[in-house]
């Protein structure tokens, strides 16, 4: 989850730290309210080698994580940055610890300020504009973003990529590729994150195998989809309000109030929310979420409490329920998740443990186990951001540990398949048909919570490709984003 904004001792302190400005968004769990700062970005003439050489950009991040992790007693006293050829290597050093304990599996990071705040305002990234699972030795398409190339191609969720190459000459079977090098080698055979980018790729889908060639551009992900993000179905009578939120960034809000809004007027009190792929994003947009499903909760109802690190405990906070005119009343609720669930969206499931019990579900499989958060703090004149995980999240009844998924906090779960041969919001693909069994009162198979998100069994099912080293700021948060 990312925060939006930090308190005015945090901005004031990263300016001190750096003669730089501080804020930003800040992700995971938590919810700290801050006044508006400016954005910042990065400048238009080059910076000083002095401002950004690599030992003082290391030197930042050293500062921003004695000062703010949340887990100061796992950080070495001091670190020598010149065995660390990047400011990523060094901040993985930094965090080695809190990794091996299963706290930070790779949530502390930097990035850029360009591309994050180009993101987290409009959805902006660039690639083929889709989302790869990987089972086994095989590679497909889950899912496909309007108004990028792969989709206008002709490739969407079901498809099978089967060779790559920059050619047709030079295809190389997918298989091939990962037998000799893992699934980071589909990744390094997919090209840079450049716009212009071009691949030949063979593929195999309803309409058979062929070669279509993609060229990565830039294109806008929007949250929730045009094609399936919204609807209400006839689940035997009773109308269920559906909603795939793809992502927490900013243009959801208004799709998600015209969406419960419309859900509200319908009467709707039975809901699938299918966070199925949603790795997280801002906390700011979660809340808004959960006060959209805040219609039967007062006032005083604690939404989630944040919780830094006892010596930043002046920033904690609890966030309570803020109904409007536009939310619904919820009596069932079925979340869809799997192992790419995480962060906000799991923040909004917990959330609702306290007050639905039973009867709100975690339908599909584990989900990946994020209970905390980021704050950013910003070198800006090296487009330098920094996200370091600051604070915990839990829900009004001190539920929050969940490291190893929220099927083991969540009272009521259904096991089922991510079944890619059907269009996502599809009433007969597996997940969503489970879910509307759950809300209509059948009974299901539960998730085997041993089955978590961090297990590192060999276990057959299809699981998104990992982030890669080099990612862009969107692929953080869109497991799976190329």
């Amino acid at each position: 989850m990312k925060n939006g904004g930090l308190k005015n001792v945090i901005v004031i302190l990263a300016a001190a730290l750096t003669a730089c400005g501080g804020g930003g968004s800040s992700s995971g769990g938590g919810t700290v309210t801050v006044p508006q700062t400016p954005p910042t970005s990065p400048p238009t003439s080059p910076p000083t080698s002095s401002t950004c050489s690599l030992s003082s950009r290391q030197d930042f991040a050293f500062s921003v994580l004695n000062e703010w992790y949340l887990f100061p007693e796992t950080l070495p006293g001091s670190l020598a940055t010149a065995p660390y050829t990047s400011v990523q290597s060094y901040i993985d050093a930094l965090t080695a610890n809190a990794r091996a304990q299963g706290r930070d599996r790779n949530f502390t990071y930097v990035t850029s300020i360009r591309e994050e705040n180009a993101y987290y305002a409009s959805g902006s990234t660039a690639g083929f504009g889709v989302r790869l699972a990987y089972q086994g030795n095989r590679v497909f398409v889950i899912e496909a973003f309007e108004g990028a190339p792969a989709l206008a191609a002709g490739i969407d969720r079901g498809t099978e990529i089967l060779a790559i190459g920059t050619d047709a000459a030079n295809l190389t079977p997918v298989a091939d590729i990962i037998t000799a090098q893992g699934t980071s080698g589909i990744t390094s055979a997919l090209g840079p994150n450049t716009v212009g980018t071009s691949r030949v790729l063979r593929i195999t889908d309803a309409g058979g195998a062929r070669n279509v060639t993609v060229a990565k551009a830039d294109y806008n992900i929007t949250p929730l989809s045009p094609r399936y993000g919204v609807r209400v179905i006839d689940n035997g009578g009773q109308r269920v309000g559906y909603i795939n939120m793809r992502t927490f960034i900013s243009t959801a809000d208004n799709q998600l109030r015209t969406a419960f809004a419309d859900f509200r007027a319908q009467g709707i009190t039975h809901f699938v929310i299918d966070f199925r792929y949603n790795g997280g994003g801002l906390v700011s947009t979660a809340e808004l979420m959960g006060d959209l499903m805040a219609g039967n909760r007062f006032s005083s109802d604690i939404f989630t409490v944040t919780r830094f690190r006892p010596s930043k405990s002046s920033n904690n906070e609890t966030r309570r329920f803020a109904p409007s005119t536009q939310s619904v009343s919820p009596v069932k609720i079925a979340f869809i998740a799997t192992g790419a669930t995480a962060s906000a969206s799991e923040l909004v499931m917990n959330s609702f443990v306290p007050y639905l019990g039973v009867n709100a579900a975690l339908i599909g499989s584990n989900s990946f186990g994020k209970p905390i958060g980021q704050i950013a703090l910003d070198q800006s004149a090296c487009d330098d951001r920094i996200r370091v995980v600051a604070f915990a999240k839990e829900n009004a009844a001190g539920q929050g540990d969940y490291y190893s998924g929220l099927a083991g906090t969540m009272r009521a779960t259904c096991a089922a398949a991510d079944d890619i041969s059907r269009p996502l919001g599809d009433p007969l693909e597996a997940s969503l048909r489970t879910a509307l069994d759950f809300v209509a009162g059948r009974s299901c198979t539960p998730v085997v919570v041993a089955q978590s998100a961090q297990s590192t069994s060999t276990r057959t099912e299809r699981r998104v490709l990992p982030v890669p080293v080099d990612a862009r700021a969107a692929q953080r948060d869109v497991p799976g984003l190329f």
